[in-house]
């Protein structure tokens, strides 16, 4: 008998899924456990598996399309089956479903751009210009054949002259007609939006910033990375310190969950990850158990495989307490949206050179900056500030996280 396959839940924020792939076509006959599609979720492409034989009869979602969780994916059933009354009656029982599923299943918007005006500008073989634009260019010894023209019939002015010179001193071209491109909204923009908006309209942020002085972590590292047996970013000195931590004030290891708080004893801390469409938040568990070579490995293992899509469900679920690094791109200070359930975000500022005090003598000095954002559903502000006085002091004293 001829059974629905429905598109499935593959995360816990998954609302709509994407089929990248079919691996059958209508007619092919299908085994349990044999690999039916390839779905894109709100955080990364999944192989998609048959939980039973049979013949596939009916595909619901074709190839970049969208639909949401529980619509019909596909039918299976025996060759040659009837499956009309099937597909009626689905429609009976959710017409909504039905409606909204192929709103969704259209495919996204083709890229749309309004062109440039052409580069060379003429009426048969004559360059059409205005007399005050002949003379500027004739004056910057620019020739009228390469300047693009905004007036009535592609006509040269002579402020195209002007922003023509304008581009070539910079190296940057200058539009002379209004130009963009729009493309549809992917799963996991769309799902990013949502739960950021939800965490700021919801959670009531407060943010507690510190300067910590990273001249022993340098050096610390260094000496580390000289041994030649593995290499330490700061990064995983961020994580290590942020955990031991988190160990030391549990009320900012904790999450919100509406009718209590879940202070937890364990230490998972996420990593945000930047990807082509947005942002993957993948999880080092137990970090304050873990050397920094160990967080260091796992960190880049997570990063190649988000950049790929290839980051399973339990590779970002069940994160305590989220950290955010823009140091490496030259950030010196930001705050960051706490990722729920998280009672609290880390956000890691860049390494800087700056003139610093230290025993009455000013002397050169290197200071990150880091802004905790917290849940004040959750944490206070004394509690926040506790959890930033360890973590720099073990930054500033790494040896600490040796021990």
């Amino acid at each position: 008998m001829a059974e629905i396959v429905r598109m499935p839940k593959l995360s816990d924020t998954m609302t709509e899924g994407v089929v990248a792939a079919w691996h059958k076509k209508v007619g092919d006959p299908v085994e349990s456990g044999e690999l039916l599609a390839e779905i894109e979720t709100d955080k990364a492409t999944l192989e998609f598996e048959s939980f039973q034989d049979g013949v596939l009869l009916h595909i619901g979602v074709e190839t970049g399309a969208t639909a949401p969780v529980d619509s019909i994916l596909c039918v299976l059933g025996k060759k040659g089956e009837n499956i009309k009354k099937l597909l009626k009656d689905e429609a009976k029982v959710k017409p909504a479903a039905k409606v909204e599923a192929a709103e969704m299943a259209a495919p996204a918007p083709a890229p749309v751009s309004v062109a440039p005006a052409p580069v060379v500008n003429t009426t048969a073989t004559r360059v059409v210009a205005s007399p005050l634009a002949k003379k500027l260019a004739e004056k910057l010894g620019l020739s009228l054949n390469r300047i693009p023209g905004s007036g009535e019939g592609g006509r040269i002015v002579k402020s195209d002259v002007e922003n023509f010179k304008m581009a070539g001193a910079t190296g940057m071209p200058v539009l002379t007609k209004e130009k963009f491109s729009e493309v549809g909204v992917s799963q996991m923009r769309k799902t990013i939006a949502r739960r950021l908006a939800e965490s700021k309209f919801t959670a009531p942020h407060f943010y507690l910033s510190i300067s910590i002085d990273m001249s022993n972590a340098m050096q610390a590292r260094e000496a580390i990375n000289d041994q030649g047996l593995y290499k330490v970013s700061f990064n995983d000195m961020v994580v290590k310190a942020a955990s031991v931590s988190l160990r030391k004030n549990p009320a900012v290891n904790s999450s919100w969950l509406e009718d209590r708080i879940r202070y937890n004893e364990h230490v998972h801390i996420g990593v945000a990850v930047a990807v082509e469409d947005g942002l993957l938040v993948p999880v080092v568990r137990f970090a304050d158990s873990k050397s920094f070579a160990s967080i260091g490995e796992e960190v880049r293992d997570f990063a190649s495989r988000a950049k790929a899509k290839t980051l399973q469900p339990s590779d970002w679920e069940g994160s305590t307490f989220t950290i955010s690094n823009l140091g490496m791109f030259g950030i010196e200070n930001f705050t960051a949206i706490i990722n729920p359930p998280d009672a609290c975000i880390l956000a890691i500022g860049g390494i800087s050179e700056v003139p610093v005090v230290k025993d009455g003598t000013v002397v050169p000095g290197h200071v990150m900056k880091v802004t905790l954002s917290c849940d004040h559903r959750v944490v206070d502000g004394a509690t926040g500030a506790g959890f930033l006085q360890d973590f720099k002091n073990l930054l500033e004293n790494p040896v600490l996280m040796l021990v």
